[in-house]
């Protein structure tokens, strides 16, 4: 600044002081003023204006730059504060991880040794199952042989064809997957007990155990002897009233020409008129006593007295022994016993015809049922499986 005032000073002409001191008064002294001092004025305004700016220019940054430290140094102070507790639970989570790394390191070690406790067993294992894979043909045979074997003493004992047909079919599949023809022979004889099996007749025991279950059901409802109750007969007609013959009354008609010597008509009189009535009227009341005292009094002969005998409670028992005798005898037929089915069949009749009263419409109905099934015939003789059976053993004993 000193050298740009200094610059258009030495540059302004030079002035007598006489003059300047002589001519001019004191007003007129700013006036004779040089004209290069204005722009110097001027300049040194703005140059000052622009330093004030500058200075208020550098204070704000100043105090903005103070105010961004202070926020920056309390954000770091939150920020570090921040990594400490972080720090912190790092080292938490840090302890964690190591002590799951310990127990994992445990678990691994136990992991490998049973890893090779199960190599050495699948080893085991392995060299198991080639010996096996060696004599599976055997073992093959051995379960064919005991499945027929138990479907044998099935068809035997209970008459259970479908049983054995299912154990054939199962055999000869398992023979045929191994596709030897060492089997073929084996495979003819199941062969041809499945012809002989499925050309049995056909017995239908569900229709036969449905008639016995409905058998059974209508039990309750059968009425005994001792239920009976007296009832008007359908066969004894109701006594009627005999007509009264109508009275005469005298004719005072005179008798024809030609019948003049006829003998004249003998008037009834009254009281043969009364004691007719009076006979009437007994006849009809007697008869009407008569069948009232039948209904009241009714003979009739039974072969057990002892079902007349019965009390509720000795009744409540005959029926639940009915009812036993026919589960017996549908258990009988499920399992093919024809001697024990026939027995049971022929007690339950026994026990109808006895304790029950055969005239009432739902025993015969019953006891018609049970003469139905009783005439099924489940005598029918059940082929073995003795040729299949020997054709397994006689190979495995040529092996």
């Amino acid at each position: 600044m000193t050298e740009q005032q200094s610059t258009p000073e030495s540059n302004l002409p030079e002035t007598k002081p006489e003059a300047s001191y002589s001519n001019t008064s004191a007003p007129t002294f700013y006036s004779s003023a040089p004209d290069g001092t204005a722009p110097l004025r001027r300049r040194q305004r703005i140059l000052t204006i622009l330093l004030l700016l500058v200075i208020v220019a550098l204070a704000a940054q100043w105090w903005l730059s103070r105010t961004e430290l202070r926020e920056l140094r309390g954000e770091v102070a939150q920020r570090l504060q921040t990594g400490d507790n972080s720090n912190n639970e790092l080292k938490g989570v840090l302890k964690t991880v190591q002590e799951s790394t310990k127990e994992l390191q445990s678990k691994v070690s136990v992991l490998d040794s049973k890893q090779a406790e199960s190599q050495s067993q699948q080893l085991a294992l392995e060299q198991m199952y080639q010996d096996l894979n060696k004599n599976r043909d055997d073992w093959a045979l051995s379960e064919i042989e005991e499945v027929l074997s138990t479907a044998d003493q099935q068809l035997e004992l209970a008459g259970n064809v479908q049983g054995a047909l299912i154990a054939l079919q199962n055999a000869d599949k398992s023979l045929s997957r191994s596709d030897k023809p060492q089997f073929i022979a084996i495979r003819r004889a199941i062969a041809r007990d499945i012809d002989r099996l499925k050309a049995l007749p056909q017995v239908d025991i569900a229709g036969i155990a449905v008639r016995l279950d409905s058998a059974i059901g209508q039990v309750d409802n059968m009425p005994l002897l001792v239920d009976e109750k007296p009832v008007e007969s359908a066969s004894e007609p109701k006594p009627r009233m005999a007509p009264q013959p109508a009275p005469v009354k005298a004719s005072n008609a005179k008798p024809a020409k030609g019948k003049a010597d006829a003998a004249p008509a003998v008037e009834p009189s009254a009281w043969s008129q009364w004691l007719a009535g009076a006979q009437d009227t007994w006849q009809s009341m007697s008869t009407e006593m008569l069948a009232e005292l039948r209904q009241l009094v009714r003979i009739r002969e039974v072969q057990t007295p002892e079902a007349i005998l019965l009390s509720p409670g000795q009744a409540y028992f005959v029926r639940e022994n009915l009812k036993l005798r026919l589960l017996n005898a549908r258990l009988a037929l499920l399992s093919r016993n024809e001697f024990a089915f026939r027995n049971d069949l022929s007690a339950a009749q026994d026990t109808i015809a006895k304790y029950f009263d055969t005239r009432a419409k739902q025993v015969q109905t019953t006891q018609s049922l049970l003469k139905q099934v009783q005439g099924s015939n489940l005598a029918i003789q059940m082929p073995t499986l003795a040729e299949s059976l020997n054709a397994v053993r006689n190979y495995k004993a040529r092996r």
